[in-house]
């Protein structure tokens, strides 16, 4: 022993090596990073930390005063860039950082690449973590999760920031251990069938709600431990959710003790500012071209469903990663190798990191916040395509809440925005997301971009919630708009829960969950979310009166049918063609009574006709509701083979 520090012992295998030099190590945080073990019967912890261009590389914390020459580690023979050394010394809960010295003499420290827990920011050291003890419940889930999120499956989202949903009187964020209690009831309450956190990962600053990701493999220490971080897992498992973390590959931030020239020269990042620096964010671009860089990034994705049980990830600002000159100008990017602005390195990337989640983790889910019309995203790696599960629908979005906010009266005019949605929305396996980022920097809640006095609100937003609900597509609603909330998203406060003590709001909560509850038990509504056999226009022309309707149905052949009118008169007698005769029940009004709506409608059903219309064989007349959707199903199904109705 000298220095308090042994050489020699190692987790990397030769193959561990080779496959993180290749880029194809899908974990290596079996090897790198601290962790707690025994060398000739002493327990102690094993350091290794990949800085391959630094001329020395110390680790220092509580077990040796911060002492930065005292721990020295030695680099591995294979010239790997990798350091190591044992410290026996060095136990669990003990604080530390790397000094490393760059080539040029100069001292940084660092925080490990491949922590597994950090302090409690704004202090930005790693703490030695034993490897989780926490017995796992979930076994059944993990076996039946497939299902869950399959294409054919309901998926109602709910979009979270675990520091903000609900706060205790001292404004405290809850932690993990007051969500495993509080959220899993409140999600089955309101039909979500998944949860998705918004970055989990430690981040320094807490205004950039997780998506400035320091700690890749470390959940924040703002709330609680790894290990209650997994009960939370477990308990929202146990109530039949499924767990959905954002995961950001395309950016990092530049702090001193981060990844940022992490031994002194652009070794996660590219060394060129039009490659490595984001305009938008201010923030470093990872290298995708460096083998090393890649087995991080896939690992640490591998990490959250492997050690955390989650379900999926959604990767953040795709888009970013696709493009090399996403938010630039002329002369402030480089083409690639072809004279193109596709990121070459990044679409491999992102392709080798589909495949192997895939095939390593059987029933998981990946999704891609992608904002361009990039083709194939969801479509597999072997057809051409990125390999994702499924891709946020950022047109059907941004397109439904421009119509969605305008004054009914002028809607006739901007009624492409309401139905053009329908001519992709089987290019992807797509994801209607009502997101955080339509919530924040002046853009009002959703309730706030309804258009009129308070009535007209609340109506609006049940009619776009209905509209929502019924459209093809999965779901995702960020919390807070299940009941209104008026006020903007801000980070710092719970969710207005007080809200719910308001008529209106509590009659957009109860109908939120009873569409929830509606949803999930109406396989019309999704079964075929990604074929076109699960949708047919009844009509979608009559801009003029702001009405449309349409038929969802599943792989059976039973319908249902929604009408939906954009404007705030009652239409009375309006007749709608329907596929079948006899009575049709009025399964849902968005402006019944009991939701704060006016109560007009159709006594519970109507009698369809032996008239044809819309070119259908059948009719009825309907009253519709004003601003509001109705929800028709036959009480006497036909059953018929989808697919096999009119379009």
């Amino acid at each position: 022993m000298e220095n308090n520090i042994l050489y020699g012992p190692t987790l990397a295998s030769e193959q561990d090596i080779y496959l993180f030099r290749e880029g194809t190590h899908r974990r290596i945080y079996d090897f790198l990073g601290a962790h707690i073990t025994e060398h000739d019967g002493k327990r102690g912890v094993l350091f290794a930390l990949w800085a391959p261009n630094a001329r020395s590389v110390s680790v220092m914390g509580d077990f040796n005063a911060w002492n930065g020459e005292s721990c020295p580690l030695a680099p591995r023979w294979d010239s790997s860039g990798i350091w190591e050394g044992f410290v026996p010394s060095a136990k669990a809960g003990c604080r530390y950082k790397y000094a490393v010295t760059t080539q040029e003499g100069a001292r940084l420290e660092k925080s490990d690449p491949l922590a597994f827990f950090c302090e409690m920011p704004p202090a930005t050291a790693s703490v030695i973590c034993e490897a989780p003890s926490y017995q796992w419940k979930d076994s059944q889930w993990m076996a039946e999760r497939a299902k869950k999120n399959a294409l054919d499956a309901p998926q109602l989202i709910y979009e979270l920031h675990a520091g903000s949903w609900r706060r205790g009187e001292d404004n405290a964020p809850l932690g993990w251990l007051g969500l495993a209690e509080e959220l899993p009831p409140y999600l089955q309450s309101n039909g979500f069938t998944h949860v998705e956190f918004m970055p989990v990962m430690e981040h320094p600053f807490y205004g950039s709600w997780g998506y400035q990701t320091t700690g890749y493999y470390a959940p924040t220490s703002r709330y609680g431990s790894p290990e209650q971080f997994m009960a939370l897992i477990d308990a929202l498992h146990a109530a039949g959710i499924g767990v959905i973390l954002d995961w950001v590959p395309s950016h990092f931030p530049m702090d001193p003790h981060g990844l940022s020239r992490f031994d002194g020269t652009a070794l996660y990042e590219h060394e060129d500012p039009r490659q490595g620096f984001h305009p938008d964010w201010k923030s470093a671009i990872f290298n995708y071209g460096r083998s090393e860089v890649r087995s991080f990034l896939i690992s640490s994705a591998s990490f959250w469903l492997d050690r955390y049980h989650a379900d999926g990830l959604r990767v953040d600002a795709v888009a970013s990663m696709l493009y090399l000159d996403y938010s630039r100008r002329d002369g402030e990017w480089l083409p690639n190798r072809y004279g193109g602005k596709e990121n070459c390195e990044a679409i491999d990337f992102l392709k080798e990191l589909n495949c192997s989640l895939y095939e390593d983790f059987p029933g998981i889910m990946t999704a891609a916040e992608e904002s361009t019309s990039w083709p194939m995203v969801t479509k597999p790696v072997w057809l051409g395509g990125l390999g994702f599960g499924y891709k946020w629908n950022m047109g059907w979005m941004n397109d439904f809440l421009s119509y969605i906010s305008s004054d009914p009266i002028y809607r006739k005019y901007c009624h492409d925005r309401l139905t053009f949605g329908m001519w992709y929305a089987y290019a992807e396996n797509f994801v209607l997301p009502f997101s955080h980022d339509e919530v924040v920097y002046g853009k009002c809640s959703l309730l706030e971009k309804m258009p009129g006095d308070e009535w007209q609100k609340a109506a609006n937003l049940r009619l776009a919630l209905g509209w929502f609900f019924c459209h093809p597509g999965k779901k995702l609603i960020f919390m807070g708009g299940e009941f209104g909330q008026s006020r903007e998203w801000n980070h710092d406060q719970s969710l207005d829960w007080h809200q719910l003590n308001e008529p209106r709001h509590a009659g957009i909560a109860r109908w939120f969950a009873d569409l929830g509850a509606y949803y999930r038990s109406r396989p019309q509504l999704w079964k075929l979310d990604c074929s076109d056999k699960g949708f047919s226009w009844i009509d979608c022309s009559d801009r003029d009166a702001g009405v449309v309707s349409f038929i969802r149905r599943d792989d059976n052949g039973r319908q249902l049918v929604l009408a939906a009118n954009f404007t705030p008169v009652t239409r009375s007698g309006y007749r709608v063609g329907l596929s079948s005769g006899g009575r049709w029940r009025e399964a849902l009004n968005s402006d019944a009574l009991i939701y704060g709506g006016s109560g007009v409608g159709n006594l519970g059903s109507v009698q369809a006709e032996e008239k044809g219309f819309h070119s259908r064989p059948y009719s009825a007349e309907l009253t519709l509701p004003p601003l509001a959707c109705l929800l028709l199903e036959p009480e006497k199904d036909p059953k018929k083979p989808a697919g096999k109705e009119e379009k």
